[in-house]
């Protein structure tokens, strides 16, 4: 399990937790992390990871904007933690955009059932390109999400991934950013990458 370096801003604060679970663990860096930093628990690995850049950002607030422009009636989220099915445990995790109904997360939970979910969006920085590509395909298919869209900043490309069937999607379609990508059923409308 990936941990601190002692003396770094997550370590500092933390009890000596010898012989502590992963989830136990994954519950102290949580209370700890810095605002705006995100602890994820995939596949009983913990990832802490900083605050996106404004390129990041300005990508998910694009996306945010065209999923509004095409319909109202859903909510756009940033910052909801999703509790996932995982091959042994519980898998945590935090997309940098939920696409649900609105109203799907208006209690005072920090981690929420992804049953309401229509489509999680990840866009890729150096730090977790791997995990996006690799282990959130496994658990968002696992977890039954409709939709996974992946920005894939340093390969230039958006991957569509739809019809979740166990650890994978049957379904992926790739498009070079700067173009038209459709995004079928449960949203049904083409995004247009041209800003991204």
């Amino acid at each position: 399990m990936p941990l601190p370096v002692p003396g770094s801003v997550l370590s500092e604060g933390l009890p000596d937790r010898e012989g502590a679970s992963v989830r136990e663990t994954f519950e102290l860096f949580s209370a700890v992390a810095p605002k705006g930093w995100r602890v994820e628990l995939i596949e009983g690995e913990i990832y802490v990871v900083p605050p996106a850049n404004g390129e990041h950002e300005e990508i998910v607030s694009e996306l945010n904007g065209q999923v509004r422009d095409h319909d109202k009636g859903v909510g756009r989220y940033t910052g909801v933690g999703l509790v996932l099915p995982g091959a042994t445990e519980t898998v945590r995790v935090i997309p940098d955009l939920v696409i649900a109904p609105k109203g799907s997360f208006d209690d005072q939970q920090e981690w929420h059932a992804p049953d309401p979910v229509l489509l999680v969006a990840e866009v890729t920085s150096t730090s977790t390109a791997g995990r996006d590509r690799v282990q959130k395909i496994r658990a968002y298919a696992r977890a039954g999400i409709p939709l996974y869209l992946l920005i894939d900043r340093e390969a230039g490309e958006a991957v569509v991934c739809s019809e979740p069937s166990g650890d994978d999607y049957s379904h992926k379609s790739i498009h070079k950013l700067g173009t038209q990508v459709p995004l079928p059923a449960p949203l049904g409308f083409t995004l247009d990458t041209a800003a991204f």
